[in-house]
């Protein structure tokens, strides 16, 4: 488990820095609120196009291999900052940021299912909880890089990125390393798998993989526009203000430890109606509150974004056997969530005012409280035996 809570840490990491790359090349580069997402959109696209073909090859080759092969290929992603920076282009950064993303999924496409079966089933959750802790650590530790290495720097020029990927990159194919010399142990299932076409069927599956949507749109479009949010709000500097997004992803990261103890003792998909219930609200009260209020509702989202990405994975992958592997593939294209809604948030933005955007997180959380609602009403239905 030590090594996949690394994988973890790592690609919460990477993801997070994304948000201090956003104003960072909007300044850079001249850029409205819509081009700057483009970050995110080339990123999280990945995950749409690139899940598919690592499931076919986490299938084929599996769960070690699969993490093998996103490792090194992130880690090419990486490196390719450094010319990037050199011939500063924005098409080449977002080059670069496709080739880390489609590494990452990848990782996630074989790591998520992973921890999942390495124990029993009810478990799951509380268990894929516990390395996304680790993940949100990496979210944490990357808004105090990224500021320090980018958004301080007064320099005009692409080199502040120079640095914290290359050690990412060498980071990357070092682990890549370490990980075919010491393959993880395999994973061992019953017979008892369902049938090829079962996917088709699982209406739950099919609302799970809308609620990875959502949710991953909610979570990036406030971090992706928050430090621009606070600078705004409370007329302070960008790097000041990427201290609030580390505070951000630190409550994600609070939450998650605590969400390992509330999913032992309480239905997940209760815990899960709950956080849908309060980031809703908090979104909504953001929107409407004054600027001294309204960053503050943003940032307390974190703490119940903490526990949605795995109940939401693990309540949709539980049952589908020897289809985990597709049922997995299916759900990390849905992360393409955080390259769609925040790309409508920046053109809302745009056009209506940032504050005035975040109403689209705080509808993608509705949805989530309502997934959590329907595959806790499955459930009954299904104890009843209808």
């Amino acid at each position: 488990m030590g090594s996949i809570t690394a994988l973890f840490f790592l690609f919460g990491f990477i993801t997070c820095l994304n948000d201090i790359l956003v104003p960072h090349l909007k300044e850079l580069f001249a850029l409205n609120y819509q081009q700057s997402i483009l970050i995110q959109f080339c990123f999280f696209s990945a995950y749409f196009l690139f899940s598919f073909p690592s499931g076919i090859i986490t299938k084929r080759f599996g769960y070690s291999q699969g993490i093998v092969g996103g490792l090194a290929l992130a880690g090419l992603g990486a490196l390719l900052f450094l010319p990037a920076a050199y011939v500063r282009s924005y098409p080449l950064f977002l080059s670069a940021l496709f080739v880390l993303a489609c590494g990452i999924t990848l990782i996630q496409v074989a790591a998520n299912p992973y921890v999942s079966e390495l124990g029993p089933s009810h478990l799951a959750p509380s268990r894929l909880t516990m390395v996304q802790a680790f993940n949100s650590l990496g979210t944490t530790l990357a808004p105090f890089v990224g500021t320090f290495w980018i958004l301080s720097s007064t320099s005009q020029t692409g080199s502040q990125t120079d640095i914290p990927y290359l050690a990412i990159g060498l980071l990357l194919l070092a682990l890549a390393t370490l990980t075919l010399l010491r393959p993880l142990p395999a994973i061992i299932r019953s017979n008892k798998t369902p049938n090829k076409d079962s996917l088709r069927n699982v209406h739950q599956f099919r609302l799970g993989v809308l609620g990875i949507f959502f949710y991953v749109g909610a979570e990036v479009g406030i971090g992706s526009f928050l430090v621009n949010h606070i600078v705004d709000s409370w007329k302070i500097d960008s790097s000041s203000a990427g201290g609030y997004v580390a505070f951000y992803w630190f409550l994600a990261m609070i939450g998650r430890f605590l969400s390992m103890l509330l999913l032992r003792h309480f239905r997940a998909w209760d815990c899960l109606f709950l956080a849908g219930i309060c980031t809703t609200v908090l979104a909504l009260l953001g929107v409407t509150s004054g600027p001294e209020i309204s960053p503050w509702c943003f940032i307390a989202c974190g703490l119940f974004n903490s526990l949605m990405f795995p109940v939401i994975f693990t309540l949709s992958i539980d049952g589908l056997g020897d289809q985990t592997e597709r049922g997995s593939s299916y759900l990390c294209m849905a992360i393409v969530g955080g390259a769609i809604l925040p790309l409508i948030q920046g053109g809302l933005a745009d056009h209506f005012g940032l504050q005035a955007s975040f109403v689209l997180p705080a509808l993608a959380y509705m949805y989530v409280a309502y997934f959590a609602l329907s595959k806790r009403s499955s459930h009954a239905i299904a104890l009843s035996g209808v």
